[in-house]
């Protein structure tokens, strides 16, 4: 089942864009920076802003990092990097003013001292929602993906071989995600497109190149990805490049964090 992304009028709470945060903490100061982000910039930095809906802060373990690839991910520098994970949910048809007041919010954080010196930013960056596929046919809507309590999200980064977006959505979305999702713990897998970063988006904040061939896949979990791993994704990583139409860039798991603890602070 699936539904892309056309504004429907009679539905105000609709997945319009993506904010995509992968952080690093310093070494030595992983407990301070869980505690600034989820108690502070969380809120300050995002969530109180008019148009986000949703917000959802996930952990990459050492055990989880063991499982990405490819080793050569031009993504991340190097597949250690990005041990926390922030997915936002946007509404649909306001994603320009939401970029403007995110900008100036982090700008007037900055200013006043509210950005913790030492975190080091992996990737960021904002996402158009393309469409949603879902494994049951009235399952969680898109909408309520980071409110569900899901065990688990993969972001899974394919880059589209020359002339062949098209033959790649088409192969998703007609063949390997039906079969892929029947009957496994995957529940919704997102399509998005990423967004060229505005200038006045804060330099410390990396700009990757190769935006215009890339998708970004967001499969949520009702198990945890270490259970699943190696049925679910490195067959994608297999399948796309036997197609022709493309390379998985950077598959990774990653787990919801506890709000309240310092759970998994020391298993980065």
């Amino acid at each position: 089942m699936y539904r892309d992304d056309a504004t429907n009028p009679r539905d105000e709470i609709e997945l319009g864009s993506v904010l995509v945060s992968l952080l690093d903490p310093e070494p030595g100061k992983e407990a301070a920076f869980h505690r600034w982000y989820e108690r502070d910039h969380f809120y300050a930095g995002v969530m109180i802003g008019a148009g986000f809906f949703a917000g959802r802060r996930f952990v990459a373990t050492r055990e989880l990092k063991d499982l990405r690839f490819p080793a050569d991910t031009p993504i991340l520098d190097g597949l250690r990097r990005g041990s926390y994970l922030t997915l936002y949910w946007m509404l649909a048809g306001h994603h320009a003013a939401i970029e403007g007041w995110s900008t100036q919010q982090v700008q007037g954080l900055i200013a006043n001292d509210r950005m913790l010196p030492g975190r080091r930013p992996a990737h960021a960056g904002f996402y158009r929602h393309l469409w949603s596929g879902f494994r049951d046919r009235d399952g969680v809507p898109a909408e309520l993906a980071l409110d569900h309590p899901y065990a688990g999200v993969a972001l899974v980064m394919l880059d589209r071989a020359p002339e062949r977006a098209a033959a790649l959505e088409r192969w998703l979305r007609e063949d390997h995600l039906p079969r892929a999702l029947a009957g496994s713990p995957a529940a919704i897998c997102l399509g998005l497109g990423p967004m060229p970063l505005s200038d006045a988006i804060p330099a410390y904040i990396p700009r990757p190149q190769g935006l215009e061939r890339r998708t970004l896949l967001a499969v949520f979990l009702e198990r945890d990805p270490r259970e699943c791993w190696k049925d679910l994704f490195e067959p994608l990583g297999r399948a796309v490049e036997a197609a022709g139409l493309g390379r998985v860039t950077l598959a990774a798991p990653f787990i919801p964090t506890i709000p309240g603890s310092d759970r998994y602070c020391d298993e980065l």
